[in-house]
């Protein structure tokens, strides 16, 4: 357990630091350069302790700063109003500086006991991370920095590489934390109803529209907007979303006034809008305002034994969930997971383990890949990659429910739209988009005449 120990009070500071060591705690005492602290408590302290110092006047800076080390704080006045504005300001806990040391240094290790049986909790159910993995903090480095700013961020990345993830992560990082944030999958709703639900309408706009309807814009205000796949926004929403970004507000359908919002503006797509700008499938104005900050999220191939871990990983995430032991993955199983080229990457990665816990029965895991993950081995599944030719007839009856599906889609995409296509298979428009981005086989524009 280590301890940074922020404070000028060399008494105090020196009754605590003694108080702490003889409770095995490691302390690293700071009387005046608190910017010390945030570059280096991340990376190496369980708790940030802050008493009297100038950084207790910027908590909420200090505590996104050190973000995730936590940060507790000791008050020189202890009544409600300062203990709600330090716990407003990012504080786990609070406690009263004028109490004994003894008693103040044993809330200190009851604190960092309670925050690291917490971080171990959140480290199962979260997101992972290998510190080995050199793309990996390449990318845990650049989220720290893009977080810190409110600049708008493009994230791009293969389906299945975790983008919303890291959209939750900058967000959280960020002094919006507090604030809402509204995810907008714009591949999921509909040509026709995606203005009505960015922008909101007012009663009487259109046939339907019975009463006043805030926008998902405006309903992200003073927080985070996320707009995962804006690749798929049609033309039209893409100019109304590009007066947004410039101007800082939107207009409701139907109404004659514009409303200001304050939104900072995460995208993420799976397609490469450099080349859509360049061919006019994506406008290259909106292009321009939405790259500022670029996050690239690097696919789950090429990255060797670190798939390794990370199945790991998922291993006893996926065994809690499901309530059986969690077993080692065998030989074989290692050696195919890593010849494999995941062409859907984490969430590929993430049913395989799910499947393998469910269906082995001996000692170790065994990890099947399915015949049409096998065969897309050779693709390289990026951004608007070439489709394959058609299936061979002849093996119709062997074929899976997800083989069937890969194999209808790419058949008939060309002939029939995206509801003809959902229609005759039976399901949604929203579950045809799923399982094209679980399969990744992208959506084909067709152009007009």
């Amino acid at each position: 357990m280590k301890i940074h120990l922020i404070e000028t009070d060399r008494d105090l500071r020196a009754a605590l630091s003694q108080q702490l060591m003889n409770r095995g705690v490691i302390v690293e005492e700071v009387a005046q350069d608190a910017e010390r602290v945030a570059a280096r408590a991340h990376c190496d302290g369980d708790l940030v302790v802050v008493g009297h110092h100038t950084a207790a006047s910027e908590l909420a800076a200090l505590a996104s700063a050190i973000w995730p080390t936590p940060l507790a704080a000791l008050l020189p006045v202890f009544d409600t109003s300062h203990i709600v504005g330090a716990v407003k300001a990012g504080a786990v806990d609070v406690f009263d500086r004028s109490a004994a040391s003894d008693v103040v240094a044993e809330w200190i290790v009851q604190c960092c006991s309670t925050q690291q049986t917490t971080a171990a909790n959140h480290s199962l159910a979260g997101t992972f991370f290998s510190n080995t993995c050199s793309e990996m903090q390449t990318m845990q480095h650049t989220i720290e920095r893009i977080a810190i700013t409110d600049s708008t961020v493009l994230i791009a990345g293969e389906t299945g590489t975790g983008k919303e993830l890291a959209a939750r992560q900058i967000h959280r990082m960020g002094a919006r934390a507090e604030q809402p944030m509204v995810t907008v999958n714009c591949a999921a709703i509909p040509d026709t109803l995606i203005e009505s639900e960015l922008f909101g309408y007012e009663k009487g706009a259109f046939t339907g529209a019975t009463s006043n309807r805030i926008g998902l814009i405006e309903a992200a205000d003073r927080g985070t907007l996320f707009l995962d796949e804006i690749g798929e926004l049609p033309l039209a929403a893409q100019a109304r979303l590009l007066r947004f970004i410039q101007e800082g507000e939107i207009r409701r359908i139907g109404s004659v006034t514009s409303r200001k919002v304050d939104v900072r503006l995460i995208c993420a797509t799976h397609r490469d809008l450099a080349r859509l700008a360049a061919i006019n499938e994506f406008r290259r104005d909106l292009f321009y305002r939405i790259d500022v900050l670029r996050l690239d999220i690097p696919p789950l191939r090429g990255r060797g034994h670190h798939v390794i871990e990370m199945a790991n990983w998922f291993i006893e995430k996926q065994a809690q969930k499901l309530g059986l032991p969690a077993k080692s993955l065998s030989n074989d199983s290692m050696q195919a997971m890593l010849r494999h080229r995941w062409p859907g990457n984490v969430r590929e990665l993430q049913n395989v383990i799910e499947r393998a816990l469910v269906m082995s029965t001996g000692a170790t895991l065994q990890v099947t890949l399915s015949s049409s993950q096998q065969a897309s081995q050779h693709d390289e599944p990026g951004i608007d990659r070439p489709l394959p030719a058609s299936l061979n007839e002849d093996s119709v009856e062997e074929l899976s429910l997800e083989d069937y599906f890969q194999r209808f889609v790419l058949e008939h995409q060309d002939a029939m739209n995206e509801t003809e296509l959902a229609h005759k298979l039976g399901i949604s428009r929203k579950c045809l988009w799923e399982r094209r981005q679980r399969f990744g086989l992208p959506r084909r524009k067709h152009k007009t005449a």
